[in-house]
């Protein structure tokens, strides 16, 4: 009987104990490392990849996020002008297409962000992460509220873009060696989708038609000439230069 009441016990300490490890996402984390590459494998392979294709981390690098779709876009500037490196799968982001309006609504921004040395996080529980900088001088116009949000390892997500541990390991590498080498930020698109006219036409009837309206010519200049449009915020609008 005491055997039984011992792992009874035992099992109901492990049950427990997963729980736990469940609620704050270390299990996720866990079934990562076992379904994933290592991160500092995967950098190691990624960094011979740069190098075939003639780029090298410490290049510019800009970022584009694409909610619909689930993707993240990750361009160097090399000596041919800017390339597009690889599309990561984002797997996790939260609540729906539109902008994030206020703390705790658990939705994940769009705009226009920029990430600079200060909002790294080199000791993120998500293996890696960096700020967006949420509320940009534009969500701060319109009273929009909320902070951390991150593109993060981990695959969980809160307002978060979320990315497996090995590719956040690459993203964060180039990012930190873009700026340390002399970038001073790093820009990030954040899109609904991609902004076609023919694929606006289709929300034409949605709450943030015209929000993402606005959005459209910084997706345009990109498309159109391969450089990454300025961005300012003037009578609560974006303007792209």
């Amino acid at each position: 009987m005491r055997r039984l009441f011992k792992l009874v016990l035992v099992l109901a300490i492990m049950a427990s104990t997963g729980y736990a490890l469940y609620r704050t996402g270390e299990m996720n984390r866990i079934a990562e490392r076992f379904r994933y590459p290592d991160p500092q494998t995967f950098r190691k392979q990624a960094w011979a990849e740069l190098d075939a294709r003639q780029l090298k981390p410490g290049m510019p690098v800009f970022i584009r996020i694409f909610k619909q779709s689930s993707e993240l876009e990750l361009w160097l500037r090399g000596t041919k002008g800017w390339e597009l490196y690889r599309t990561v799968e984002i797997c996790n982001w939260s609540g729906g297409l539109g902008p994030k309006l206020k703390e705790g609504d658990k939705q994940s921004p769009e705009g226009f962000y920029t990430v600079t040395k200060g909002r790294l996080n080199p000791n993120s529980r998500h293996h890696l992460s960096f700020n967006l900088g949420f509320p940009n001088r534009y969500d701060r116009s319109l009273g929009r509220t909320g902070s951390f949000l991150m593109v993060h390892g981990g695959c969980s997500s809160i307002g978060c873009y979320a990315v497996r541990d090995h590719q956040v390991e690459v993203i964060y590498r180039l990012v930190e060696a873009a700026l340390d080498n002399g970038q001073q930020a790093v820009r990030v698109h954040a899109f609904p989708f991609r902004l076609e006219q023919t694929a606006l036409d289709r929300h034409k009837g949605a709450k943030w038609h015209d929000f993402w309206s606005m959005l459209k010519p910084g997706y345009d200049a990109f498309e159109r000439a391969r450089e990454v449009p300025r961005v300012r915020v003037a009578n609560k609008s974006y303007v792209v230069n």
